[in-house]
């Protein structure tokens, strides 16, 4: 059984559209150790966005293999699946996908419904992670009542409150502005620091440097 959170192997996936075969990864390798810090980086259509994907469950590889924790995806039943994403994956969106009529601390919570966790308990550990992510004073505030940067700070507390060992945040400052979205790459960091491994997809290379390591994509591949 590997240690690393993520490992691909060759892995290609292709699309049909309109009785046409359109290759978005194009064979990609690489590693992902537990507690790294890795920046994917490319342009739009470069294949990034696929990956994270692949990376975070919601789809299958067309050939090679993906290892999360140590487990085949292509072995798992869409059950199995489901279960390994819920238990040691957290998505952060540039979006935020927060549900705008429930509270920041029902939001944290909703992961664990589908754990079958009580609603005391989600609560408990809802505020507790809310929190950590330094927003103990807006629990009960609704999305409309809160920043940009609250609202990604909400949505970095739910990814988080199921204890995964692996981030998964595609542009996570995409909607920010440029000091919030330093905020939130330094709780990022932070996170990090605590061994919860992070994956950022981005195309702003400032963004990028921040991390330990870059993977550069182009054309589905990996060039650098």
């Amino acid at each position: 059984m590997t240690s690393a959170a993520i490992v691909a192997t060759d892995v290609t996936r292709t699309y049909q559209l309109d009785g046409f075969a359109v290759p978005a990864l194009r064979g990609v390798s690489l590693t992902v150790e537990a507690g790294d810090y890795v920046a994917v980086v490319g342009t739009s259509g470069s294949g990034k966005s696929t990956l994270m994907h692949l990376l975070g469950g919601l789809d299958r590889p067309t050939s090679g293999t993906l290892l999360l924790g140590g487990r085949d995806v292509a072995a798992l039943t869409p059950n199995e699946l489901a279960e390994l994403r819920n238990s040691t994956i957290g998505f952060v969106f540039q979006s935020f996908h927060l549900l705008t009529r429930t509270t920041a601390q029902d939001n944290v919570g909703l992961p664990l419904v589908y754990r079958g966790i009580g609603r005391r308990e989600r609560r408990a550990r809802a505020a507790a992670m809310l929190e950590r992510v330094g927003l103990a004073h807006r629990i009960t505030h609704r999305p409309n009542q809160l920043s940009g940067g609250e609202q990604q700070r909400v949505a970095i507390a739910r990814a988080l409150v199921t204890g995964p060992s692996l981030l998964l945040a595609d542009e996570p400052t995409g909607n920010l502005d440029s000091a919030t979205g330093q905020s939130i790459l330094a709780l990022l960091e932070s996170l990090n620091a605590d061994g919860v491994a992070v994956v950022l997809v981005t195309h702003d290379r400032e963004v990028a440097a921040r991390a330990r390591r870059q993977i550069v994509m182009r054309d589905g591949l990996i060039v650098g």
